[in-house]
């Protein structure tokens, strides 16, 4: 008895001391923690053509303006009735704004936000407005929860479908710059992806046991993908059925990686649970851990760079980061 009591204490201390993190650490946080006072989890957000003016967008219809960059942020409430809200997505083109949002919500500004118009929807419309992207004057796209894809060129009056049918129910839809989707099936066991020009979304089957958690574009046009465990993979950008061999940031680990981004071609940032963070300055080949974010007492849900020195993570309970490159050692 008194064997088997040491066997299970030698084994419990080294499954501790392998759970133990070994990923090195940043030398200097980049990164300001934001706190607002909302218990909202952040979805999006965009500038006008204005650096200083955004928007902020997440659920229980919260939406918020800053007018100094991201260093402080203002709350705006908009009158949608007794409609329980949760807005999803915001993009802008100079002034024009959309904002997509759940149970079945499009909005539309043409003065940076001063005013918000509603865009009414066919109730015929398969799922509810997951994501949009101002293309131009009058013109944007919208994906829904479940693949349908449309463009208006005048200002939302009326829309062109892209995509014949939809993808069935969404974990996850990314879109890339040059009009390209993926989307993972809500339960992550397979994928879908879509090009300008084809009339229905082409499925996949994922390439491991592991349980999809995210998809998107790499910066050289190949698919990366977040899977259960802390696994990260890239396709080969000329033949995306080929992947390359899995890379684990942290070994072990026990919180889940939510978003991938890259700042530049060559540096990457991986977000996830417990307010973990990590950043690859060499494509993924090593990481670092920036360690000073562990205290921040949010989920890390999406990561945004506007251009390599404008970043933003975005949190729960009103937590949001901003990338401060004056603050990164050179």
């Amino acid at each position: 008895m008194r064997n088997l009591k040491q066997i299970v204490i030698l084994l419990a201390i080294s499954l501790f001391c392998f759970s133990c993190s070994n990923v090195p650490s940043t030398s200097i946080n980049p990164w300001k923690p934001i706190s607002l006072e909302t218990e909202a989890t952040f979805a999006d957000l965009a500038f006008t053509d204005d650096v200083q003016h955004g928007w902020l967008v997440g659920t229980k219809a919260s939406l918020f303006e800053t007018t100094d960059g991201g260093d402080s942020w203002q709350e705006r409430k908009l009158d949608l009735g007794e409609e329980k809200a949760s807005f999803t997505g915001v993009s802008f083109n100079e002034q024009e704004g959309w904002i997509t949002g759940k149970p079945g919500i499009l909005l539309h500004t043409e003065d940076g936000g001063q005013t918000w118009s509603r865009i009414p929807l066919s109730e015929k419309l398969p799922g509810a407005p997951y994501g949009v992207v101002a293309l131009g004057p009058q013109t944007a796209e919208m994906v829904t929860d479940l693949g349908a894809i449309y463009k208006t060129t005048n200002s939302g009056k009326t829309w062109k479908a892209l995509v014949e049918g939809a993808v069935g129910v969404a974990r996850t839809i990314t879109r890339s710059p040059d009009g390209k989707y993926v989307a993972v099936s809500a339960r992550g066991n397979f994928y879908s992806t879509w090009e300008p020009g084809q009339s229905e979304w082409t499925p996949h089957n994922r390439n491991s046991s592991r349980r999809l958690q995210k998809m998107g574009y790499s910066e050289e046009g190949g698919l990366w993908l977040l899977a259960r465990g802390g696994q990260i993979q890239f396709s080969d950008p000329d033949d995306l059925e080929e992947w390359q061999e899995a890379i684990y940031p942290e070994f072990a680990t026990s919180w889940g990686l939510l978003d991938l981004a890259y700042r530049t071609s060559e540096e990457l940032w991986v977000a996830g649970g417990s307010g973990n963070l990590l950043v690859s300055r060499d494509k993924g080949v090593s990481w670092l851990k920036d360690r000073e974010l562990e205290k921040v007492p949010s989920n890390l849900y999406r990561i945004v760079f506007l251009s390599p020195d404008r970043g933003f993570v975005l949190g729960q309970n009103g937590i949001l980061l901003k990338y401060e490159p004056s603050t990164q050692a050179a």
